[in-house]
């Protein structure tokens, strides 16, 4: 089966005429606008006939889903796209899936534990670094600390921050 990446969640019906309102969970909510299909986390998907942006929000329309109740029917679900149909990064950049489960080293090659999550706080990413027997690590996503990034061999090596307890 092909990875799929969560791209939205469907928030409420927008309007009596089926139109669904989608938060977006991307950095480039412009793939909306692109997408044919509508997949969603139940593993069911919508053929879309129409997308646009209202404030922060996207707004569907897709083929079977006619009223209020229709939409309010798919509130909660997860939107997905294909790993493949995703837009290409940029030399440095990584999805946050593709960086989950990832083990981290310290400069000295010891590794203190898998990256968790990352969350955004708009000046910079935090890496959440689950430590398998003690209380998470938060490293600031910057090159001062995150000191490189191998997807390929799976790793992230970092230099821990002064502050941070080390394992």
């Amino acid at each position: 089966m092909e990875k799929q990446v969560v791209i939205g969640t469907v928030i409420a019906p927008h309007g009596v005429r089926g139109d669904i309102r989608i938060m977006p969970h991307t950095d480039r909510p412009e793939q909306f606008l692109k997408l044919k299909t509508l997949l969603l986390s139940d593993g069911s998907s919508l053929k879309i006939t129409s997308a646009r942006f209202h404030k922060s929000m996207v707004l569907m329309k897709c083929q079977g889903v006619d009223t209020m109740n229709d939409a309010d029917l798919l509130r909660g679900k997860k939107v997905l796209i294909n790993s493949e149909d995703l837009p290409k990064l940029g030399e440095g950049e990584y999805y946050v899936a593709d960086l989950i489960g990832l083990p981290v080293l310290d400069v000295a090659g010891t590794q203190l534990g898998t990256l968790k999550d990352v969350i955004s706080t708009g000046s910079n990413d935090v890496y959440v670094i689950a430590v398998p027997e003690g209380k998470d690590i938060l490293v600031p996503a910057l090159k001062k600390h995150v000191k490189e990034i191998n997807v390929h061999d799976r790793r992230i090596l970092v230099e821990l921050p002064e502050w941070t307890e080390a394992p």
